[in-house]
């Protein structure tokens, strides 16, 4: 049967784009809102953090009709750290919109995911997006992708791929880069014409891929993904297999089935091949899973997703401190807790250690780490972290390491300081070339090299840069690498921090702690410019003498202090020291807080050296 009232389309490009903002004006002409309804801007970017970043980090299914057909969309994350929830998604579709920005054209994710679309042979719609931006270069841009397309080796009929120019925000579309039309229904239409309708056997047994897990208290687990085959009925009995694994589970049942239309699920009784469903009342289910009818159990085979190649130690907090802000302190609580991420982030893996209390968690990068360690701060975790390291692999007898594209985009004056800290941090130059009135630099460089450089990237470029990474390959290890070339200030006991304490100590560095701050010793309260550590003692107060003039507190002045964010604080820790995550709280420690043990460490540590 083929299904002429169906499309499932995914919509994928880098980072900024205008995805989120284009799907929110594809579902306003498409029926889904009422016509004096009130919609926030970007309504799929649902979650809290997606609202404070501005960023898609969970792929998210939505629905919306024209001329009589259902387009289902799939709308991804941009950022090449969640890049798992575009591999995983492009399962459940038959075509894909490609987007990219008109003035900034293809960037390292946009040829991510294009290479990604390609090796699954779906049907291709290049959107160049943002064409009102008053330094769009259209016509560069479009060659830009034509070249990415051969240089990923398209077929030809790819190559033809068509393309529509957009205005994401003002909901415009036409298939003439000069003029827009009033509405998006030239992009509706390319959907329709160049995405074929399925063919699709409606009358086989059923068979489910499940491409996403989601979960609810109230029901549990909760499947999505799209119905290969056959029909897929609520309340009849269905076996669960898997193609990796060949241990297939009989007597279970789908309770409740839905289908996505607009924003909603709606409970259906029953849906058909091509479908894309949500479901619940299997326990146990897993991405990747196929649901079956049980007369004929047949898994279908997942796409590969990439390894991760960052890794960081996650462990219960054991500071002076410890307990005070958290609500699930203990190891198991922090334990159960990362194991339950891994049912939804295919990208995410937690292995135990040697240690009862540590765990294992290694992602695709620093921003996929860190989104994880928020959300847990906000459920109320309590624990701390380790320094970012890269995942090494040996190739043949060759230590190998992962290696980035960097590009840069900065201000022709200022490509100086971007080469030599590239230089050090053992990066090669791969392309240059001038973007309008901008140079666009592109870099393969080691991993580790970019750990902590996006603050140093926006000094040198006056907050005038751009940049963004991509996973590359793994190249043969590069060498010893300084990761940071500033020592820290460490408070000397433990106590509050006072004015006169601070005003000594901010002599010697920059400091992260003001008046009132609870201290302990062997905690970070600023870092220093020399490469050794200084032990200081903010908690010092003034001695007290009859002779004292009234106002001589008075003439104390502090410098503000440096407030950091989760991810600066990753990127600062050197490797002797680990992160203290609080719901309420972020301090930097040293691994060991007493600091005649802690010179003692650092004395065997160079004599061994």
């Amino acid at each position: 049967m083929i299904r002429e009232d169906l499309r499932n389309v995914a919509i994928i490009a880098h980072v900024d784009h205008g995805k989120t903002t284009l799907v929110n004006e594809m579902l306003a002409q498409g029926g889904v809102f009422r016509e004096n309804q009130q919609v926030q801007d970007r309504v799929m970017d649902s979650g809290d953090l997606e609202k404070e970043r501005g960023i898609t980090i969970l792929a998210k299914n939505t629905s919306a009709h024209y001329k009589g057909v259902k387009i289902n969309i799939v709308d991804t994350p941009g950022h090449a750290d969640f890049s798992g929830e575009v591999e995983r998604v492009l399962k459940m579709v038959n075509g894909a919109l490609i987007l990219v920005d008109s003035a900034e054209g293809p960037l390292p994710q946009t040829r991510f995911v294009m290479q990604k679309a390609l090796e699954l042979g779906l049907k291709l719609i290049i959107v160049i997006n943002k064409v009102d931006r008053p330094d769009a270069r259209i016509d560069e841009v479009v060659e830009e992708m034509q070249l990415l397309m051969m240089d990923l080796d398209a077929t030809d009929e790819q190559l033809e791929s068509p393309i529509v120019y957009c205005c994401g925000r003002q909901g415009t579309a036409s298939l003439d880069p000069t003029k827009q039309e009033d509405n998006l229904n030239p992009l509706f239409d390319t959907i329709l014409e160049t995405i074929p309708p399925m063919d699709l056997d409606t009358e086989g047994a059923g068979q489910l891929l499940v491409s996403c897990i989601d979960y609810n208290e109230f029901v549990g687990r909760i499947g999505i993904g799209r119905i290969e085959r056959g029909v897929i009925r609520a309340n009849e009995p269905v076996s669960v297999c898997n193609f990796v694994d060949p241990k297939v589970r009989n007597n279970c049942r789908i309770v409740n089935l839905y289908q996505i239309e607009g924003l909603e699920r709606v409970p259906v009784a029953s849906a058909q091949a091509g479908d894309i469903v949500v479901f619940s009342g299997i326990d146990g289910l897993n991405i990747g899973d196929t649901v079956c009818e049980p007369t004929k159990i047949e898994p279908v085979q997942f796409v590969k997703i990439e390894e991760p190649t960052v890794e960081m130690t996650f462990s219960v907090n054991d500071s002076p401190f410890a307990g005070k802000e958290g609500k699930f302190v203990t190891s198991r609580q922090l334990r159960d807790r990362l194991y339950k991420e891994l049912l939804r982030d295919v990208s995410l893996r937690v292995n135990d250690t040697d240690v009862t209390d540590s765990f294992r968690v290694c992602g695709r990068g620093e921003m996929h780490l860190s989104i994880l360690i928020e959300t847990m701060r906000r459920e109320g975790y309590e624990f701390q972290v380790s320094t970012p390291r890269v995942l090494y692999k040996e190739i043949d007898g060759v230590l190998h390491e992962p290696v980035e594209r960097f590009v840069a985009d900065v201000p022709e004056d200022m490509t100086g300081p971007v080469f030599a800290a590239m230089g050090n941090r053992k990066g090669t130059l791969a392309h240059m070339s001038a973007v309008g009135t901008r140079m666009r630099l592109e870099f393969t460089v080691p991993s580790r090299g970019l750990f902590g450089y996006k603050s140093e990237f926006l000094t040198d470029t006056k907050g005038q840069g751009i940049m963004n990474t991509v996973f590359f390959e793994y190249e043969p290890y590069k060498g010893d690498m300084q990761r940071r070339n500033t020592g820290s200030l460490v408070a000397f006991e433990t106590g509050e921090a006072v004015t006169y304490g601070l005003f000594n100590a901010q002599g010697r560095g920059t400091l992260f702690v003001t008046p009132g701050t609870p201290v302990y010793e062997g905690m970070v309260i600023g870092y220093t410019n020399l490469s050794d550590d200084i032990n200081v003692n903010v908690c010092k107060t003034k001695h007290l003498t009859n002779t004292r003039s009234s106002g001589s507190d008075d003439a104390l002045t502090l410098v503000p202090v440096s407030r950091m964010s989760l991810e600066e604080c990753l990127e600062f820790i050197a490797d002797d020291e680990l992160l203290e995550v609080t719901p309420k709280s972020l301090r930097i420690r040293k691994r060991i807080l007493d600091s005649e043990q802690r010179a003692k460490a650092r004395f065997r540590d160079k004599n061994k050296q």
